[in-house]
């Protein structure tokens, strides 16, 4: 990463190739500008600061109250701003991207100072109130990016950039949730909430200071407030062939949900503690990692369709494993898995960024990130009630037929003309 911040993007450092949307010695090329280079430096402080609390903030309170339950409570707050997303995607596509990244970060980290004087159980709802806007962050970040990156790259170069933006994303899955455990652990939750107020304040630092070309909002004339809302989720479900990845996409996440459900039964069925959930989380990310690097290269050669479809196998029969008491295959599954939904959700990202106009990015965007969460949250409330009833080896049966079945029908997406 650069630590100088670039110059306007019509400055003439900046290669003419990229200001003009042309391809140079090829798609990476564009990700060697110094501007892109800070906009990821930007997004990974926010990364960092987003990644580290989202497991401790669930501990932390869990600790406070003595309550699991309350703890729980935690991850339900975490994906309730989910539901504001159609109107973050509106105000994304009305107003000034980058200025709107820089007053998210500010909030972000305002909202984390009071957990500095939490310490005791009365004051849990101080948590919750920071988690929410903590949460809210990550979807302003989701609904803003896509425009930008956009606004940046010729098309060409969406594919390696959401590749090098996942590989940066599986770094800090792995890494921050074992660090933060360490501090926690050792010194308590204080120094996390500084870093992470740290990052969030860097990341407006840095979208504050640079500059970037952003398209120019246009409304349509007569249209409503709601109707104008919601256009990114008729763009996403009607568009091919991005609409069938969508309602392929929805299946496959909500299905996952049941796996997510059963996850702790599945690790006993296989003989193993419940600590393992954190080495096989690792393992995911990194075979997320290599997704990333090599799903750009694979969308070149086949298409953006054939990857996700084969993303989406890949999932189903990494879990197949789960079924039997095989743990060594059910622990390469997962590496198996982690490289599968990678690669899957890269090529639709990636679709969903070229089949839409810069005046519906920040709607489209913040609709899939709804579509794609919500629904396998959903499940996995209902599939944990289901495991009360139903041996755990039949919601994950289910979960790979559906899979399996959705990445067969997937196969049949094409490449729009």
């Amino acid at each position: 990463m650069t630590s100088t911040l670039p110059p306007a993007a019509d400055d003439e450092t900046v290669p003419e190739a990229v200001r003009a949307g042309e391809p140079a010695t090829g798609p990476a090329h564009h990700l060697r500008t110094p501007l892109f280079r800070t906009l990821v430096l930007g997004w990974t402080l926010a990364n960092v600061a987003d990644s580290l609390l989202t497991l401790l903030m669930a501990v932390w309170v869990a600790d406070l109250t003595g309550s699991a339950a309350l703890g729980g409570l935690t991850f339900a707050l975490l994906g309730l701003p989910a539901l504001a997303s159609p109107f973050l995607g509106h105000l994304a596509d009305r107003l000034s991207r980058r200025r709107m990244l820089v007053a998210a970060y500010v909030v972000g980290a305002l909202g984390l100072l009071p957990l500095l004087w939490v310490s005791r159980p009365d004051q849990v709802w101080l948590v919750y109130a920071s988690t929410l806007v903590y949460s809210a962050v990550a979807y302003v970040t989701g609904a803003c990016q896509s425009g930008l990156l956009k606004d940046l790259l010729p098309d060409e170069a969406l594919g390696h950039a959401n590749g090098r933006l996942s590989m940066i994303d599986q770094v800090l899955r792995v890494a921050l949730p074992v660090l933060g455990a360490a501090v926690y652990a050792l010194v308590g939750v204080a120094p996390l909430v500084v870093t992470a107020v740290a990052g969030f304040g860097g990341a407006a630092v840095v979208f504050l200071l640079v500059r970037i070309e952003e398209s120019t909002a246009v409304g349509e004339p007569g249209e409503s407030y709601l109707r104008a809302t919601t256009a990114g989720f008729r763009h996403l479900f009607r568009t091919r062939p991005l609409g069938g990845m969508t309602w392929n996409a929805v299946i496959v996440f909500a299905s996952v949900g049941l796996v997510n459900a059963v996850v702790f039964a599945v690790l006993d069925g296989l003989g193993l503690p419940a600590a393992w959930l954190g080495p096989l989380t690792v393992l995911q990310g990194i075979a997320g990692f290599a997704a990333g690097a090599l799903a750009p290269r694979l969308m070149i050669r086949f298409g953006r369709p054939a990857v996700y479809a084969a993303g989406i196998l890949a999932a189903g029969l990494g879990l197949v494993p789960l079924l039997f008491h095989w743990v060594v295959p059910a622990v390469a599954g997962q590496a198996v898995l982690g490289f599968g939904v990678t690669a899957a959700i890269i090529a639709w990202v990636t679709e969903r960024q070229v089949r839409t106009p810069d005046r519906l990015q920040g709607r489209v965007a913040a609709a899939g990130h709804l579509v794609n969460n919500l629904p396998g949250t959903l499940v996995t409330a209902l599939g944990a009630g289901l495991l009360a009833v139903v041996d755990y080896r039949v919601l994950v049966l289910v979960n790979v037929v559906v899979v399996l079945v959705a990445g067969l029908a997937a196969l049949r997406l094409r490449p729009a003309d």
